[in-house]
């Protein structure tokens, strides 16, 4: 009986195990029609603007500022960066570590509320991102899902609304600022910058032309 129990679970979750895989595998073809945070802030009666865009209609700024500010090495790691991960451990930092890769499995499947279990599914479901998608993926997904202002989804939203333009046509100043409020969108502000997000958006301008000069770009610049 107990045999029989055990096997049971272990086909469970290996079909669990295979149905993720196959999600993960149809999302690296399909635009991303939405996220377990957008579905959570509609049923909380948040408004959300949503809409999605290829990495290649979009400015080439965009995945250069976002991954200055995020994940420098975005290129260089499969998924997790261990020296951040020491250096943050070391300087007691609740943040630093986090890679874009990291930041996608969180967005697209699992929640924002910190807890071991989560960071265990994301230490699963990570290393298979980067197997099955590729760099440009990767940064596209995060472009599109990530929240840049009050229930504003994606790049695209955030440059008609925010800048009255589309994200195709932002300067390197403009996806800076919008780099500038990660991770923290509700408390930040593109439209009225505070003099702290202003200077961070000319340190990831300045970052963003440092990593496309020194060639740490190569994997989603062509």
């Amino acid at each position: 009986m107990r045999q029989t129990v055990k096997n049971f679970f272990l086909k469970v979750l290996l079909v669990l195990f295979l149905l993720v895989i196959a999600i993960i595998v149809i999302f690296r073809f399909i635009p991303i029609p939405t996220s377990p945070y957008m579905i959570l802030e509609t049923f909380k009666d948040e408004p959300v603007s949503y809409s999605w865009v290829n990495l290649e209609d979009m400015s080439a700024n965009l995945p250069l500022s976002v991954v200055a500010a995020e994940d420098v090495n975005f290129c260089n790691h499969w998924g997790f960066d261990v020296a951040a991960i020491r250096s943050a451990i070391e300087n007691g930092s609740k943040r630093g570590a986090s890679t874009i890769s990291q930041q996608v499995v969180k967005n697209l499947f699992l929640w924002h509320k910190r807890s071991w279990v989560r960071k265990f599914f994301e230490a699963i479901l990570t290393p298979l991102v980067e197997i099955f998608w590729s760099k440009k993926r990767i940064l596209e997904v995060y472009l599109n899902i990530a929240e840049f202002d009050q229930g504003i989804f994606g790049v695209e939203q955030a440059s008609q609304q925010l800048f009255g333009l589309s994200s195709k046509k932002l300067s390197l100043y403009q996806a800076a600022l919008l780099a500038a409020v990660l991770p923290s969108p509700k408390k930040r502000s593109v439209i009225d910058p505070s003099n702290f997000i202003q200077k961070r958006a000319l340190s990831i301008a300045d970052g963003a032309s440092t990593i496309l000069k020194d060639e740490r770009s190569n994997c989603f610049i062509d």
